[in-house]
């Protein structure tokens, strides 16, 4: 729909029909539609602490949707950018889509949606926001909303990094006898990237700590790994060199570029997604014509390129997810957008040694 057709008035008093060009929002009113008038916001302080303010709500962009955000999670990046940033933080959005701007087609008030967001934008640490379509999809529908919450900014970066970075083929078993190391295999991303390359058809190894082990079995890994070394448990340094196809490198790569080097086959795939302190020495993947890439979320919408690839890649991860091919990875979920249990996750985060997702509920 892209005219309004209307009754007017005409010059003498009379009803007649029109059609209008001047549609500029699809609303859909809700209850409490009537009862809100902020927008209750977790801000940062000049001091870069969450601190809670009331904001306006926002009004969407044509190629945008206003959405009433009902659940969101918190990621690394979050704590990275709260130091050098004034926007709204949130990667990771759940919530019902209240109106549509003018040249939005593909969604309508009503529609549940997640996304990942961008950081172009103020974030999902909020209770509106306006986030464009493209990188949107509609919500799984057999998982909660703290599952759901949990899954966009990891799946979309797992996703990029295996089957656009490395180059592997996304269908169900396509890349059977390939074999893929996960160096840090029990965080976020790492549980989706496993879960995706089983799916694949990898044959999947994992570092992390012993107590982690079942959990990577869960999420499809068929060899853990003790990513310390020395250790009396098979780890990284036990492996026979050219062991490889891919290695996704999840952690400090400046730390184990050497032994990357060693176990990768000759015109193999590396990809990390952490950035570096230090120039990185490549010249070891030379010999074996092994190719190096970077994945980062981000780029896609800060770069405006290619941004509609997140909505579909988000589409795959929900039809997969309501196929029960993957699964949730959302460990503990708090109830409330608060300073208090924003900071109980930051803190959480701060120890390095979570598990999947942490999920905060509206």
């Amino acid at each position: 729909m892209t005219t309004n057709h209307q009754i007017q008035l005409d010059t003498e008093h009379n009803w007649h029909a029109v059609i209008s060009s001047r549609l500029r929002l699809t609303i859909l009113f809700r209850k409490d539609d009537f009862i809100m008038t902020t927008n209750h916001q977790i801000q940062l302080d000049t001091e870069h602490n969450w601190h809670a303010v009331s904001g306006e709500i926002p009004t969407p962009k044509p190629e945008e949707l206003l959405i009433k955000v009902r659940a969101s999670s918190v990621n690394p990046v979050d704590l990275k950018r709260r130091a050098s940033t004034t926007t709204i933080l949130g990667y990771d959005g759940y919530g019902t889509v209240q109106a549509v701007g003018a040249t939005v087609t593909n969604f309508q008030p009503g529609d549940v949606v997640f996304y990942a967001g961008s950081t172009q934008i103020d974030g999902s640490f909020q209770h509106y926001q306006c986030v464009p379509a493209a990188i949107c999809a509609l919500a799984p529908s057999t998982i909660s909303a703290a599952e759901i919450a949990g899954l966009p900014l990891v799946s979309l970066t797992a996703y990029e990094l295996l089957f656009e970075k490395l180059g592997f083929t996304a269908e169900q078993n396509a890349n059977r006898g390939k074999q893929l190391l996960i160096i840090n295999g029990a965080g976020g991303v790492g549980s989706i990237l496993s879960q995706l390359a089983k799916w694949a058809g990898f044959t999947v190894t994992a570092t992390s700590s012993l107590t982690h082990f079942d959990w990577l079995k869960t999420n499809g890994v068929d060899h853990p790994l003790d990513y310390h070394s020395p250790s009396s448990l098979d780890n990284l340094a036990s492996l026979p060199d050219n062991t490889f196809d891919a290695i996704a490198v999840l952690y400090d790569i400046e730390s184990y570029l050497q032994e990357v080097a060693r176990l990768i086959k000759p015109f193999g795939q590396v990809g990390t997604i952490v950035g570096n302190t230090h120039p990185l020495d490549l010249a070891p993947l030379k010999p074996k014509s092994a190719s190096f890439s970077f994945e980062y979320m981000f780029t896609k919408t800060d770069y405006q390129f290619q941004t509609t690839s997140q909505g579909a890649i988000l589409q795959q991860i929900a039809r997969l997810i309501d196929a029960r091919i993957l699964h949730p990875i959302t460990t503990a979920h708090y109830t409330g957008l608060t300073v208090a249990n924003l900071q109980m996750i930051t803190d959480k985060l701060l120890t390095g040694h979570t598990t999947g997702k942490q999920g905060l509920v509206y």
